[in-house]
């Protein structure tokens, strides 16, 4: 859509945005500048009507114009948190498929890629979502492809898991304008270990350990890829074990020491943490959660749930549901 050779890139800031999404993409970009002496990107910040926006960290920000004022740019990216939505979304979500019709590469970073999906610009293509919005991600759109890459590039959609992922992003920007030399220049500059692509899965905790997914023995994270993969039917642990090679007593002691509990117990509670994401970023009821992660009832799922977080699932939407609420306008979660 522009025709110089600066790379016009627009930052789409809903409330409550996580504020680290925003300067872990920006601040790159102004690093490539100052260290080639070009002006080689340049950003403005969008609002839907132009007006501030507070993030999640209660900082406040100045757009500079209002979303309808958007023109001559390479790239839009929608910053947001999953509950995110435009006040008025017949001509926003209009302004965006027009954008992208035009040629405007569209992405979106964490959350944002929720209000993106909401727009229709995610059909036909592979989305980065980060893994805490995965559930509520998968229950709204079902039909769309979501992958646990960190970053996922397909044709004219950016989108990236989170802070760290965005900053991955913008060296590859970089990279691909200015060389790899700069990048790596503006890598070093920030301390950044590494830059990340396509196909690098995002980590995980394990909810039971101080440890992450990929650090997990073989057995073991294999055995947590398959209770992943069947929340909502459920699966033996004895069935588990015999698929990836051991025995269930051998599993358990693995368990126990990998990450201080037993299968069973780390089972349950990774249903509960799926449980939890479409509890606090999805409007589905408790009887239709349930369902999602394996049980029969609202009844029984309360009873685990209480288990793991100490807390009733029902007090846990609400609490959040009143951070939500200032001035009667809902605040999406970052």
């Amino acid at each position: 859509m522009n025709h110089d050779e600066k790379i016009h890139i627009a930052f789409l800031i809903f409330p409550g945005f996580p504020m680290a999404c925003l300067t872990s993409m920006i601040e790159p970009l102004r690093a490539a500048n100052e260290i080639t002496g070009k002006d080689a990107f340049g950003w403005k910040l969008y609002s839907e009507g132009g007006q501030r926006v507070e993030a999640s960290a209660h900082v406040w920000f100045e757009p500079d114009l209002a979303l309808e004022d958007c023109e001559a740019v390479d790239q839009l990216f929608l910053l947001s948190g999953p509950s995110s939505r435009f006040e008025r979304p017949a001509p926003s979500e209009g302004k965006l498929r027009k954008l992208a019709r035009h040629g405007v590469t569209m992405g979106a970073i964490s959350g944002g890629v929720f209000p993106l999906a909401r727009s229709g610009l995610l059909e036909g293509y592979s989305t980065s979502v980060h893994w805490c919005y995965e559930a509520a991600f998968a229950a709204e759109f079902p039909r769309l492809t979501a992958t646990e890459d960190v970053i996922m590039i397909d044709r004219q959609r950016m989108t990236v898991s989170g802070a760290a992922a965005a900053f991955d992003l913008s060296l590859h920007l970089i990279q691909d304008a200015l060389g790899a030399d700069v990048a790596i220049e503006v890598a070093c500059w920030f301390q950044h270990p590494l830059m990340r692509g396509q196909g690098v899965t995002q980590r995980k905790p394990t909810f039971a350990a101080e440890s992450t997914h990929d650090m997990l023995p073989t057995p073991i994270r294999q055995a947590v890829e398959i209770f992943n993969a069947n929340i909502e039917d459920p699966v033996n642990v004895a069935d588990v074990a015999d698929q990836v090679g051991v025995s269930a007593r051998q599993l358990e002691r693995m368990f126990r020491k990998t990450t201080g509990t037993t299968p069973l117990a780390y089972y349950r509670s990774l249903r509960m943490h799926k449980a939890r994401q479409l509890l606090l970023y999805s409007k589905d009821s408790m009887a239709d959660i349930a369902i999602a992660v394996g049980y029969s009832s609202a009844s029984a799922l309360n009873k685990n749930y209480l288990d793991v977080f100490g807390v009733h699932p029902r007090d846990d939407r609400n609490k959040v549901n009143m951070f939500r609420v200032r001035e009667n306008t809902i605040v999406p979660p970052a």
